[in-house]
């Protein structure tokens, strides 16, 4: 002990004074907690005396309120009666029909209501969707609050209609790019060229070997990322040409996507970098607000192109935007091809490009997977499709399992 310090015992006795200090001041914490609970009639004097007496305490109360109450509208779905809807979309019309280089920007809400048969999604809910991110039944949602989400079997999904409204907006060359966040692949599916796709977070049915130069493309007609998760990106197969494993193009929370394709990078930046107009569709915008290159965020603000958003939610770009519209996607792009005068082309199976693009796994490889095979009937199963519905299972790794819980640290495997 240095010479002139406390002792042992002087040491003890002011760590215990600190700790009663500390919890005094949680009791008194509880208790105003408890009497700012009441209405202002109910209070008695002597409640009203300590609330004078804890300004401080019911200043920051109040400010913890006022933030928990502004993060719950936030999480609040609002949807805009029809005829204000209406108006919108006309306007909406107006700035697709004028603009010289648009860019639309899309999330899970476009992908919500995809047409799946017989499927039990999160949870015990009975529904024919993809389940979303954000929204109040969504994957990180549901994940943040301890609850345990379900593998969905995608092996039915299709593109909805706003993915072929997107398609043929392109076709029209009306849009000029389309920067996803979705790893569904039904951009793909739905006919968009991929050198006008931009999947950022890559695509749950190609892997790629990263050892041939150029990096060589395996697009499947099944979900590759059984067996990946965050930082272990590993499928299981091996590359044709060189041996080399094959990896998933999945870019999880705290990566950094690298691959070329399909997240397409350099082609998403100059897009932005031309844009006149951006329109974003179904994405919450709280991860792609990050990317500082999709906003042209080094130009003034005058030369910024016009942003649009559909979205039920609030998004951080809300006070940036040049219209809101509070809409389910498919509504909304219903509405603006009607309003364009455009027909909405439907899927087709038959035409899928996914089936022309994709390789055909090697003798010995058929047992490699056990998702279940997109066909191009439903009444005909394909060629080596192994898969089985997995949906009553919890997720063990993929697109949307386990790389996406919060605080989860893995070995990193490359």
């Amino acid at each position: 002990m240095a010479a002139g310090g406390p002792s042992r015992s002087e040491r003890k006795a002011a760590e215990r004074v600190r700790r009663l200090r500390e919890e005094q001041q949680r009791e008194r914490l509880r208790q105003v907690s408890r009497i700012l609970r009441k209405a202002a009639a109910e209070r008695s004097a002597e409640e009203g005396r300590l609330l004078a007496e804890s300004e401080d305490l019911v200043t920051e109360l109040q400010g913890r309120s006022r933030r928990r109450e502004g993060l719950k509208r936030r999480q609040e779905e609002v949807c805009d009666d029809p005829e204000e809807l209406r108006r919108k979309v006309r306007e909406l019309a107006g700035a697709v029909r004028s603009a010289k280089h648009l860019v639309v920007y899309t999330g899970a809400g476009i992908s919500t209501w995809c047409l799946l048969t017989g499927l039990v999604f999160l949870l015990n809910m009975q529904a024919a969707s993809i389940p979303d991110y954000r929204g109040p039944n969504g994957v990180w949602t549901l994940l943040q609050k301890g609850r345990r989400v379900s593998a969905a079997d995608l092996s039915e999904a299709e593109p909805t209609l706003t993915h072929m409204s997107i398609a043929r907006l392109h076709e029209q060359k009306l849009v000029q790019h389309v920067v996803s966040q979705n790893c569904d692949g039904l951009h793909l599916r739905s006919g968009l060229p991929r050198s006008a796709i931009s999947e950022l977070h890559g695509n749950m049915y190609i892997e790629v070997c990263t050892a041939c130069t150029p990096n060589r493309e395996y697009v499947r007609v099944f979900d590759v990322t059984e067996r990946t998760a965050l930082h272990r990106h590993q499928t299981g197969r091996a590359c044709h040409k060189c041996g080399a494993p094959l990896r998933d193009t999945i870019v999880h929370f705290g990566e950094r996507g690298t691959l070329g394709q399909p997240l397409n990078w350099e082609a998403a930046t100059q897009a932005a970098s031309k844009a006149d107009t951006i329109l974003c569709l179904g994405s919450s915008l709280k991860v792609l607000k990050k990317y500082p290159r999709l906003w042209c965020m080094t130009k003034p603000p005058s030369r910024r192109p016009k942003l649009y958003i559909v979205n039920l939610q609030w998004t951080p770009k809300d006070d940036w935007a040049a219209l809101k519209l509070h809409g389910k996607c498919d509504d909304v792009m219903q509405l603006l091809m009607d309003e364009l005068g455009l027909e909405i082309p439907p899927y087709s199976r038959w035409q899928d490009p996914i089936f022309s693009l994709a390789t055909p796994l090697r003798a010995g490889e058929e047992g490699s997977h056990s998702r279940k095979s997109l066909r191009r009937s439903r009444e005909e199963p394909s060629p080596g499709d192994q898969g089985a519905p997995l949906s009553s299972a919890p997720i063990r790794g993929g697109w949307f399992g386990r790389g996406c819980a919060k605080g989860t640290k893995r070995k990193r495997v490359t």
